[in-house]
């Protein structure tokens, strides 16, 4: 028998359902499988940025084909959890309080939508799990190549980082960030996890599904949860310890320089802020040689918007 999130299922059961994340106008589609045989608990999410598609799909797919009778543990995969901002096109916070899944842990149990539902993952989720994938895909006005962060977080870099070397994806990132929904679950927690980015542009792309789902079933055998035919990965990821991500000190009109999955030198143009009379406000270089993993491809930013995201050698 499994229990989580005010589910019961038997072993070899696999049930779609709706779940009210402590909120009862909230609506969060998910499915559970519970394993023929016991095992691990993997709890997989999506769209936790609503513009960032292509992981509901890959899920959909997934929750679809595997079966309960071959899995070894449990499943918990949320096909898209900011429902809100997906039915009214609101591209990466919740609509409700502008609040940011990715950043704004632990949350409170009297606060906003956001608050709540945070602080449900935490009491919920958390506590459950023995993995956490998060799939994203690049905002609406980034183009990204594909990459994956990993907690820098003691108890469980080395679990991440030996899931992340499983996958097929070609730069591995370290991340210091303690606000997001794995990263909190991570150094608050123990709890290893990853998060995936695939995609980019508010576009929702049959490869780009097909490489989330790919490694959803990567993770899977690595877990030892379940086989799949799913060939094993044949290359060796570039492990980035260090990652500058570059803001806009001012707004303004944004000229990239550089291309996602670009290799670059120190000192090399990454590109510049100008004004609405052309006048230039600030101009960016490289720290150090590296690779581009995302940048802003749209015009406009704000004060303190992101602009380039690199590693470095």
């Amino acid at each position: 028998m499994w229990r989580i999130c005010g589910q019961e299922l038997k072993r070899g059961e696999k049930r779609q359902a709706v779940l009210n994340p402590g909120m009862e106008d909230y609506e969060l589609p998910v499915t559970l499988i519970c394993g023929k045989e016991p095992g691990k608990t993997l709890v997989i999410t999506a769209q936790i940025h609503a513009g960032e598609y292509n992981g509901t799909p890959a899920v959909i797919r997934t929750a679809k084909e595997i079966d309960p009778m071959k899995l070894k543990g449990n499943l918990l995969m949320m096909h898209c959890v900011n429902t809100s901002g997906f039915r009214k096109q609101h591209w990466r916070t919740l609509p409700e309080d502008d609040f940011n899944l990715n950043a704004g842990y632990p949350g409170r149990p009297d606060g906003t939508t956001g608050e709540k539902l945070a602080d449900w993952f935490v009491k919920e989720v958390f506590p459950r799990a023995d993995f956490l994938l998060d799939l994203h895909g690049g905002s609406v006005n980034e183009v990204l190549t594909p990459c994956l962060f990993y907690p820098k977080a003691e108890k469980v870099t080395n679990a991440s980082l030996a899931a992340a070397r499983a996958l097929d994806v070609p730069y591995l990132i370290a991340s210091g960030a303690a606000g997001g929904e794995y990263s909190y679950a991570a150094n608050y927690h123990d709890l290893p996890g990853l998060l995936l980015e695939r995609g980019y542009g508010g576009f929702c792309r049959e490869e780009w599904i097909a490489g989330h789902k790919r490694n959803i079933f990567l993770l899977l055998r690595h877990l030892g949860m379940y086989e799949s035919e799913e060939p094993e990965t044949d290359h060796e990821p570039k492990v980035y310890e260090h990652a500058v991500y570059l803001e806009s000190g001012k707004a303004g009109l944004w000229y990239p320089a550089v291309k996602e999955n670009e290799r670059i030198t120190k000192g090399q143009p990454l590109g510049r802020l100008e004004d609405f009379f052309g006048n230039v406000i600030q101009e960016f270089y490289a720290e150090g040689d590296g690779v581009v993993f995302y940048y802003t491809g749209g015009l406009s930013v704000r004060e303190g918007d992101s602009l380039v995201a690199y590693g470095l050698e």
